[in-house]
């Protein structure tokens, strides 16, 4: 792409310039907003097949450049995130039910299942 450098400044340097100004102020909303309404007109031009075809072409894009191990990667990363989150839930909700006395001496729930068992 050409940089044309007239006033001092390029093309590209002037587009970055007003995409800052344009953040600084219109905020996160603008862009939120204008990508929503961007979107809404692809789906309803193009429809709903328009992004299986690119999501599946992105994907076989992603497979030769990287191959299928860094699926496996990824997914394994996923999986353990989800497992942290889902222990860190566990662990507010286990010092909520504390603060409130909810809990037993073994930390489980006054009244749950384990007591009855």
């Amino acid at each position: 792409m050409a940089e044309d450098k007239k006033g001092g400044m390029t093309v590209a340097e002037a587009g970055r310039k007003g995409g800052v100004k344009v953040a600084q102020e219109r905020g996160r909303a603008f862009y939120e907003q204008i990508g929503r309404k961007g979107g809404e007109t692809v789906k309803a031009e193009r429809g709903h097949e328009f992004y299986e075809q690119i999501g599946k072409k992105g994907g076989e894009s992603v497979r030769a450049a990287r191959g299928p191990e860094f699926y496996s990667q990824i997914g394994h990363k996923g999986g353990q995130k989800v497992r942290e989150l889902i222990e860190q839930g566990k662990r507010m909700a286990r010092e909520a039910q504390k603060k409130e006395g909810g809990l037993d001496e073994m930390g489980n729930l006054k009244g749950s299942r384990r007591d009855e068992d």
